[in-house]
Parts: C-alpha cells; sequence; structure tokens
C-alpha cells in the first residue's frame, strides 16, 4: 500500500471509521445527561477559580510555563486531523453514495456539493463524515482548556468571562445537536472552523516558542472575520437549498442553531466595543464562527496580543 493510500485508509476506510454509529451504548459523551453535567462542571469550575484569583488578590497574571503552548499543539494536531479526515471522507460519501441523493420535490439527483449543506431527509449520524464529526465534539473540551488560561491571566474583566463562558457552553451544545439531529451544514461548519483553528493555534503555538508576534500580524482577527463571513454563507445556503431544492434533514437543530449563532454574534459586537479584545479568546459565532471564539469557537477568533 502507497503512502496516500495508508493515509487515505486511516482517515476513511478504518472499521471503526466506516462503523461509526452516534449512540449511548456506543458513543462516549452522547446522552443530554452528560452534555448538562459536563456543562455545570465547566463552569463551576471556571468560577471558582476566578473567585479564587479574586478572593486572593493577586493581580499579577499566574505563571503557567509551557501549558499554554502544549494546549496550542495540540489544538493545531487536532483540528488539522479532523481537517482533513473531514474533507477526504466527505470525498468518500459523494463518490460513493450520490446516485441515491434525489430531490423528493423534483425526483432529480441533487449536485454532489449540495450534500456538503444540506444532508437528504432521513440521514442518521453513522459513518465517517460523522466519525469526524463526533472527534471534533470531543475537541470542544480540550477546547474549554484555553478558557482558565484565560482566567489565571486575565481574571478581573468580569463581563467579558462571562460572555467568553457563555460562548463556549453553546459551542459545545451545537457540536453535541449537530450529532443528535443528524443537522445540515455540519460537514462545511467543521472544515472552516479546523481550518481556522489549525492556523491560529500553529500561530499560537510559533509565538509562544519564539517567533514574534509582528511577523504576522493580524492572523487570528482574519480568521474570525473570515470565519464569519462563512457562517453567515452557509447557514443562506441551507436556507436556499431547504426552500428552493427539497427538505434538508435536520432542519429544526438548524433553525436552534441560527438563533443562538445570531445572539452570541450580537452579544459578541456588543462586547468588542469594551473589554471583549482582552480576554475573549477567539469566538464570535456558534457553528463554526462562532466555533472560533474563544479558538474560540463553535465556536470566529480573537486578535492575539
Amino acid at each position: 500500500m502507497s503512502r496516500g493510500g495508508a493515509i487515505e485508509y486511516w482517515m476513511t476506510g478504518h472499521p471503526a471509521i466506516v462503523g461509526f454509529r452516534w449512540s449511548p451504548a456506543e458513543s462516549w459523551g452522547s446522552t443530554w445527561w452528560f452534555l448538562v453535567a459536563s456543562i455545570v462542571s465547566y463552569l463551576t469550575a471556571a468560577l471558582a477559580l476566578h473567585l479564587l484569583l479574586h478572593l486572593a488578590g493577586r493581580r499579577r497574571p499566574l505563571p503557567l510555563g509551557p501549558l499554554p503552548a502544549a494546549h496550542s499543539l495540540s489544538m493545531f494536531l487536532v483540528s488539522s486531523i479532523i481537517f482533513a479526515g473531514t474533507l477526504l471522507s466527505s470525498a468518500a460519501e459523494i463518490r460513493e453514495t450520490r446516485w441515491f441523493w434525489l430531490n423528493r420535490r423534483s425526483s432529480k439527483l441533487t449536485h454532489p456539493l449540495q450534500w456538503l449543506l444540506c444532508f437528504p431527509p432521513g440521514t442518521r449520524s453513522a459513518g465517517r463524515v460523522f466519525f469526524w464529526s463526533y472527534l471534533f465534539y470531543l475537541s470542544r473540551f480540550l477546547h474549554l482548556l484555553r478558557t482558565f488560561f484565560l482566567i489565571a491571566r486575565r481574571h478581573r474583566r468580569r463581563q467579558s468571562l462571562a460572555a467568553l463562558l457563555l460562548t463556549h457552553c453553546a459551542l459545545v451544545c451545537t457540536s453535541f445537536v449537530w450529532l443528535e439531529f443528524s443537522q445540515s451544514v455540519q460537514v462545511a461548519a467543521i472544515l472552516a472552523t479546523t481550518l481556522a483553528y489549525a492556523v491560529v493555534y500553529g500561530y499560537r503555538f510559533w509565538v509562544a516558542v519564539g517567533l514574534p508576534p509582528a511577523a504576522f500580524p493580524g492572523v487570528a482577527a482574519g480568521c474570525r472575520r473570515l470565519l464569519m463571513a462563512c457562517n453567515l454563507a452557509s447557514h443562506a445556503g441551507v436556507l436556499l437549498l431547504h426552500l428552493c431544492k427539497g427538505d434538508c434533514n435536520g432542519i429544526g437543530a438548524w433553525a436552534f442553531n441560527s438563533v443562538l449563532n445570531a445572539a452570541l454574534l450580537l452579544l459578541f459586537f456588543l462586547n468588542c466595543r469594551r473589554s471583549w479584545e482582552g480576554i475573549e479568546d477567539d469566538d464570535s459565532s456558534t457553528h463554526h464562527g462562532r466555533q472560533l471564539a474563544g479558538a474560540d469557537d463553535g465556536d470566529s477568533v480573537q486578535k492575539d496580543r
């Protein structure tokens, strides 16, 4: 087997990937109880750290050593792998199942690229693409660690901290809903978010190990803007396909995600006039724009300083 064939096998053809199924019996963290418990634990730990630092009267940032750099490297590697896996798996699904994509209204074949935004009705959370969506969901918990780094460094920005916590919780919920309801648009969202994360966290790691930040100014801010643009475009694309081409799977979950996304975008714009730039980590919009928020995500990327 050639090197390219080996990579494709491990990212699209392995039995664990092809046979993946989202279910409480087979997927860790796939219950509503787990989602609620993890969010409550996250909020409790973050607020406890913030309160502890406040009561201790510590004004200087806590020394974190190599932890932020290690976290950035981990996020870069994980995001890069998920991006590659999702891209290759999407291509494989399009190649193997395109002849079964019938438009319910016209009984005509849909264009394969429509699948990136609009899953056919009856799609279940199983198979290659949903395996990588599941890994993306799990990566949200690794992403949450950045919150504690930000609290340790800039714990006095209370309003921004509240916005950050709410945004990160929304990112985890969104990733869970994608899988629970086989929501359309998640493929495009994951591709956009993980690509932006790979760039931003790679840049952060590079800076952490000695590269001057001024060498590539505006990396995080540029990724944030692009992610927000992709977010809006993909939502508009799903709505257009749903109304003009036929039903899209998980449209109810998509509507919930859109409302949450709009609320977080509004929250972002309101806070960026005040102190958001200081602690916001990278987020701004819910499914992929918002995914970077805190990138955050997921959830837009905030400008590094």
